[in-house]
């Protein structure tokens, strides 16, 4: 189904066009005022009793987990992408004689962790070179082999949107016996994915993007096998029976249960979490499926005027449906991205794409003004060479 524009449930000036949700979501009118609420609720903290360290919690890990088709024991709460892959890499052996396979131009949540596993355990770190087609599963089932320890891969390019088909990648990394550690921060909640399908090891995913929640705040899917594993953090909040402990000195050993073990310590924050709770509550109403479709025929529009103009993208059945980049084959000007958000437009540039990512709050028109502008911006200055 195709939403209907979301525009008013959001502040944004009619002279902003906002395609960069793949950066920084603006947040809901709702949301906003439930992040008033909380900041009203710490200011007066004798409000606040224990179980108010754990309700809400419960309440956003359920939430995310209905998102990916998971179930809230599956999920712990995190502060960032780096921090849920920092989890999956202390939990996942590697050997000297095995490799860790990542995309070219990976996003440096999910590298720098790897490259220091690599150099650490005196294994290979194993990337896989954008190919020419847009055939990220391709070039990915070419690069796995019995040496492949970790396959740490996103679901979506953050650059450009390229795509990866990873229920296909999973089965393989299956038959290997190859971890599989998904970064869904630029694909969970605007495109679906099943974790029943595609059987990650572990998945994590950054909240301030296309869930539309606040910022240093995230989550992390443990597969059921995953989750008796060692936390990178140790703390009373995630040991069993934390909810009834207020004041004891006699400290549980045990964890509670599920991916639990693994919450960053001040998971309970007062602001964030009913921030939280609003924004998943609104994508769950919306349908994630129908939020892909309606940012398809933005995206698929974006494609089509590139093309017009001499610009290329990943093709169709390679790329995501909510974002896109599109690139020039003398490349784009440094300053592109500032030039257009002087004129009110807003899209990033991404490892040398122009990367376009709508939402509800956009529609074609908006788009029409970015190309506009584009065209003249594109006479103006001369690419770089």
């Amino acid at each position: 189904m195709i939403l209907p524009c979301q525009k008013h449930l959001f502040d944004i000036p009619d002279g902003v066009t906002y395609l960069n949700c793949a950066y920084l979501s603006p947040l809901l009118g709702s949301v906003h005022e439930a992040g008033v609420r909380g900041l009203a609720r710490k200011r007066h903290p004798w409000t606040i009793v224990r179980a108010d360290f754990h309700n809400e919690t419960e309440t956003v890990r359920a939430l995310f987990a209905g998102l990916i088709g998971a179930q809230a024991d599956d999920i712990a709460i995190v502060p960032a992408t780096s921090y849920g892959i920092a989890v999956a890499a202390a939990n996942l052996p590697i050997g000297r004689s095995q490799n860790i396979v990542l995309l070219a131009d990976q996003h440096s949540s999910n590298f720098h962790q790897w490259r220091v596993q690599a150099e650490r355990q005196g294994a290979e770190l194993r990337t896989v070179p954008r190919p020419a087609d847009g055939d990220w599963t391709a070039a990915v089932l070419e690069a796995l082999d019995a040496a492949t320890a970790v396959a740490a891969l996103p679901n979506v390019h953050w650059t450009d949107g390229g795509r990866l088909d990873l229920v296909t990648i999973g089965q393989r990394c299956r038959d290997l016996g190859t971890a599989l550690v998904v970064d869904g921060t630029q694909s969970v909640g605007a495109m679906p994915l099943d974790v029943g399908e595609v059987q990650p090891d572990f998945l994590v995913c950054s909240a301030y993007k296309w869930l539309l929640c606040p910022y240093t705040l995230g989550f992390l899917y443990a597969a059921s096998h995953r989750q008796s594993g060692r936390p990178i953090e140790e703390h009373g909040a995630n040991r069993a029976g934390a909810e009834h402990a207020e004041g004891r000195t006699t400290y549980k050993v045990e964890f509670q249960p599920g991916a639990r073990r693994y919450d960053m310590g001040e998971r309970s924050n007062f602001i964030n979490l009913p921030m939280a709770v609003g924004a998943l509550m609104q994508i769950r109403d919306w349908g994630v499926a129908n939020i892909a479709h309606t940012l398809a025929q933005i995206v698929d529009a974006a494609a089509e005027i590139g093309a017009s103009l001499g610009l290329h993208a990943p093709p169709k059945p390679h790329r995501a449906p909510h974002m896109i980049g599109i690139r020039s084959a003398d490349g784009f000007a440094p300053a592109l991205a500032q030039a257009l958000a002087a004129e009110g437009i807003h899209v990033s540039v991404r490892g040398g794409a122009l990367r376009i990512s709508p939402h509800l709050y956009n529609t074609t028109a908006h788009l029409e003004r970015l190309f506009t502008t584009l065209r003249r911006h594109l006479k103006e200055s001369p690419s770089p060479t």
